[in-house]
């Protein structure tokens, strides 16, 4: 069973007590639902808070209210449901909304959120010179002037929790980053995040700005520097775990690593890589998410979005810790720990055999053996020989023979 080591440090907005502790902000119902034909109904959104919930997320962004009445209401009953649920331990998630930086948004983001214990205004702006000039046609000074206004308006409503997102940061210049990060720090932003809006960075890159803007933003001491990842190069996972290395206190995830376009950073994959190597490679870096729930949260989300999860898809794929492999086979059999770095029960997955044993033409006879012996079949070595080529025969047209009931033929005859 996986329970958090460590407890979770107390929720203060601008600041962690434990500087080896990451936060995970899950965003799968907001950018999540982004991916083109995953919109979901209010309904669906909140069983997918709670089942966040449940597996303790640090914070739900919970959709982007101005979108629509719809919206509106599901943001605005997950705050009032999943963010008054308090667990034994003290834990409730946070609860945020999204808005772009002006006051109609703003305020209908509070409005949505305000019900929650934990509520939180998320907003943001464009700060590279592809989007200030093509898409929100304003020189820089004006967009400083922008998210300066939208930060204290935020924090006039009476809202204690403020994030600030510079919409492609990793596109922007350095200066002009470190320069309007310092303005809403003081116009009371309290978590500040950098965006790879559109997946261009490798991990040494990620690596390099998150510890450039430590260095270089006045006041970024007060307040939690985030980082939100995207997939198009297939690097946001390795970029969140690089921006956590440097010193992000924040990563943006989703389930499934859905999202815009190739997605985004992958809850799964994040945590259970710190999991895994946190300790060993990232100095202690660790979360405190209950990863029994990952295998049911993520089959939800597959369902009711309707994008399916590829079979090689790390950690919830269906192919994710099954071994066809005669040689793999064998030496699951002796010792799990020869192909498996985690376990399915890490991740509360549960499985018709304890090994993960998919048999297929590339299958051996102990894997055979030890299969039909689980069906309670116990048999000579002739009888075994005989039944092990049909078997190999019947592989070779079926690729696989995944039917207890196709096995048990074989048997039969």
């Amino acid at each position: 069973m996986d329970i958090c080591r460590r407890r979770r440090p107390e929720y203060v907005p601008n600041s962690i007590s434990d500087p080896s502790y990451l936060r995970i902000l899950d965003t799968t119902l907001r950018d999540g639902e982004q991916s083109p034909g995953a919109a979901l109904s209010s309904k669906q959104k909140l069983e997918i808070a709670r089942e966040l919930a449940k597996l303790k997320v640090d914070t739900i962004e919970a959709g982007f209210p101005v979108a629509s009445k719809a919206e509106f209401e599901a943001v605005k009953s997950i705050a009032k449901e999943v963010g008054n649920s308090v667990d034994e331990d003290g834990y409730v998630p946070v609860i945020g909304g999204v808005g772009r930086c002006n006051e109609e948004d703003i305020r209908l983001v509070w409005e949505a959120v305000k019900y929650a214990k934990r509520p939180r205004i998320c907003t943001f702006i464009a700060t590279s010179q592809i989007h200030m000039e093509h898409k929100l046609r304003m020189n820089k000074e004006e967009v400083v002037e922008i998210a300066i206004s939208s930060v204290k308006f935020a924090r006039s409503l009476g809202c204690h929790d403020v994030q600030f997102a510079a919409e492609d940061s990793c596109r922007s210049e350095r200066d002009f980053l470190y320069h309007i990060f310092g303005e809403v720090i003081k116009a009371g932003a309290t978590t500040v995040t950098i965006c790879d809006t559109v997946g261009i960075m490798f991990p040494s890159e990620v690596a390099e700005l998150v510890a450039d803007v430590k260095a270089n933003t006045p006041g970024i001491q007060n307040v939690i520097l985030s980082l939100h990842c995207h997939n198009d190069l297939g690097l946001a996972t390795a970029n969140a775990l690089a921006g956590a290395y440097a010193g992000a206190r924040q990563v943006d995830v989703t389930i499934n690593g859905i999202g815009e376009r190739a997605g985004n950073s992958s809850l799964e994959e994040v945590v259970m890589a710190l999991k895994c190597r946190g300790n060993s490679v990232l100095e202690g870096v660790y979360t405190c998410i209950n990863s029994t729930n990952i295998t049911k949260t993520s089959k939800m989300v597959e369902e009711y979005t309707g994008m399916h999860v590829q079979p090689h898809k790390a950690i919830v794929g269906a192919n994710a810790f099954a071994h066809e492999s005669g040689i793999h086979q064998d030496a699951m059999l002796k010792h799990k720990g020869t192909y498996q770095i985690i376990y399915p029960e890490d991740i509360g997955l549960e499985r018709s055999n304890d090994s993960g044993i998919l048999l297929g033409k590339l299958s051996g006879r102990h894997a055979l053996k030890v299969r039909l012996h689980e069906l309670g079949y116990v048999l000579n070595d002739e009888q075994l020989g005989i039944i092990f080529w049909h078997f190999k025969a019947a592989a070779e047209k079926n690729k696989s023979i995944t039917d207890d009931d196709d096995l048990i033929a074989l048997v039969s005859e």
